[in-house]
């Protein structure tokens, strides 16, 4: 499998659709589209295994971003809060249940691009 990495490469005005961005991927590989997007797709499903709840619950792509869970803790509802928007007014918060986000971290590779 090559790369054609030989000279520097253009910047994209565009924002690519998937299938623009598995063509220019297949073009510059030696592999088909179809291969392209089979590995796009694997890609996809080991983060869904890395990220997903009982798991260990981060995926680094080296050198260009690591994704990983935060876990949110529940809030309590609150009553009689002055409304930062209207002085002089209370107001209620609603009790939130704890969640999980997911946050992404860009890598020194991809901090190196901009």
């Amino acid at each position: 499998m090559a790369v054609n990495n030989s000279k520097k490469k253009s910047a994209i005005k565009e924002k690519y659709s998937k299938s623009q961005l598995l063509g220019e991927i297949a073009n510059n590989t030696d592999l088909s589209k179809k291969q392209v997007s089979a590995v796009m797709d694997e890609l996809s499903a080991l983060i869904e295994r890395h990220v997903k709840k009982g798991s260990a619950g981060q995926f680094t792509l080296p050198g260009l971003l690591k994704i990983k869970t935060v876990k949110k803790p529940a809030r309590k509802a609150r009553k009689g809060i002055p409304n930062p928007f209207r002085p002089g007014e209370v107001m209620d918060i609603a009790a939130k249940p704890a969640s999980t986000k997911v946050k992404v971290l860009p890598l020194k590779g991809l901090k190196e691009f901009v």
